[in-house]
């Protein structure tokens, strides 16, 4: 069976190399341009992708939007049977999704219908959810709204971080779409319809739903905080001065505090008042600078005991 790959974020990658190494006839690799980075934008960098698909000797398509006509008619001669989609970052018209002659297919990083949206993963852990997974679904005109074609389950480790469980859903990604396309090929595939009914959601992630309330909960702001965790980063302000924190710990040794966002303690540990019970911080990163240990952070004088976060 021809395919056509769909990504662009390092999420995908383990996807892709599969399909390789199990055998796949991946006929083209569609991913979004090289974008300009660093300090002064002067240097491109592909998409992870890309450097994944020329590393396995495929051909690949960057086209400004999936909309192009030049783009649609170099899709079209390629005759893929099947396309999938693995966090390519663009929606995708009907006109696309029924090019090939068996649809599209999407690697989603929840149990849908549960977390239809753009960042599943972060709020999983914002939500407290015990477990997640990855759902292999046909894709249609609606926002992660198609049939199911194959679900897998993991439970989710109590400390653990947004980009952590995107390493491991990206793995266990790979095998469910393997898995899947197992079942299409021999026919044995059931998709079953979602039921709306049921269906949550998870908006992008934004620099406000990125900074911390402090009169949240200790058990709140945790989550937060390690969802954000590397990518985004929960943010707070001290002063004129903005800082983003990690590694949250909660301080039960703290009683309940009438002032959430002060600092209760700097040495040894770094403990704030919450909205109800307080938190450790084992790292922070100053605006601008790397991340470092918060210890290394107060040495430096940049905070003491009695100060707040707003």
């Amino acid at each position: 069976m021809r395919l056509a790959f769909f990504g662009t974020p390092e999420f995908a990658v383990p996807s892709l190399r599969a399909l390789v190494e199990e055998g796949f006839d991946v006929e083209v690799v569609v991913t979004q341009p090289d974008r300009a980075k660093g300090r002064h934008r002067s240097k491109l960098m592909p998409p992870p992708v890309k450097t994944e698909a020329l590393g396995l000797g495929l051909p690949v398509l960057q086209p400004d939007r999936p909309t192009d006509l030049e783009f649609l008619e170099q899709f079209q001669a390629v005759e893929p049977a099947l396309g999938i989609v693995v966090g390519y970052g663009h929606i995708l018209t009907s006109t696309l999704l029924e090019l090939p002659p068996r649809g599209m297919i999407n690697v989603h990083a929840s149990l849908l219908p549960h977390l239809r949206g753009a960042a599943p993963i972060e709020h999983a852990i914002i939500n407290g959810d015990d477990e997640t997974g990855v759902t292999i679904m046909q894709m249609d005109a609606g926002l992660d709204t198609g049939p199911i074609v194959h679900q897998v389950t993991t439970p989710i480790a109590p400390d653990e971080t947004g980009g952590e469980l995107t390493q491991r859903l990206a793995e266990l990604g790979a095998l469910a779409l393997v898995e899947a396309l197992a079942l299409l090929e021999t026919g044995t595939a059931q998709p079953t319809p979602q039921r709306d009914s049921e269906s949550t959601y998870a908006p992008k992630l934004t620099g406000d739903l990125a900074r911390i309330r402090w009169s949240d909960s200790a058990q709140q702001i945790a989550r937060l905080v390690r969802a954000l965790d590397p990518r985004v980063g929960a943010r707070t302000s001290l002063g004129d001065r903005e800082v983003k924190l990690f590694g949250p710990r909660l301080a039960d040794e703290w009683e309940q505090h009438e002032q959430p966002g002060e600092i209760l303690e700097t040495d040894p540990a770094f403990v704030v008042a919450t909205g109800s019970g307080a938190l450790q911080f084992l790292d922070v990163q100053p605006a601008g600078r790397q991340r470092m240990a918060a210890s290394a952070w107060l040495r430096g004088k940049n905070a003491k005991k009695g100060d707040r976060f707003e």
